[in-house]
């Protein structure tokens, strides 16, 4: 038996010769820190954050309540009810819940939507305190807005 792989084991040469590898790549001139409240980062075009719902031009919801949201949502986070309008016979979205708690934001409930009447905006300050405020209602919905971009 050799003594060599017990000194090694003993005297943590792998872990050594690991971490001056990673301490090697990691130099101040690789460091880029921002100053968060003062320089808001950029967002990607692609980004997914706060959900939002669109209105026509007449100021009515866009949504005409066919739940194909809800079913596409893997999470069950969506929950809507409609009902049929006796004068046009159409469907009406009466009740929408959006549960932003437990969200992946993976768009799944943007594709699916016939009319993009849902859409996940660029809002990324969505931080709370206790979890009331992640249930939102179809009111908060429509009347959130994309946030402006941050200049100073």
């Amino acid at each position: 038996m050799s003594i060599a792989p017990l000194l090694r084991k003993i005297f943590l040469v792998d872990l050594m010769k690991g971490l001056s590898i990673t301490f090697s790549h990691q130099g101040p001139k690789d460091c880029q820190t921002e100053q968060y409240p003062q320089e808001r980062p950029t967002i990607a075009d692609r980004y997914r954050g706060q959900p939002l719902m669109k209105l026509g031009e007449n100021g009515e919801s866009l949504c005409i309540g066919c739940n194909l949201c809800a079913l596409a949502c893997p999470e069950n986070l969506i929950t809507m009810k409609s009902d049929r309008d006796p004068v046009t016979k159409k469907k009406v979205m009466t009740t929408y819940v959006y549960d932003v708690s437990r969200c992946m934001f993976c768009g799944l409930c943007e594709e699916a939507c016939p009319t993009q009447s849902l859409k996940l905006g660029t809002g990324y300050e969505m931080a709370l305190y206790t979890r009331d405020g992640m249930v939102l209602d179809r009111e908060v919905l429509e009347h959130r807005k994309d946030p402006e971009p941050y200049d100073k």
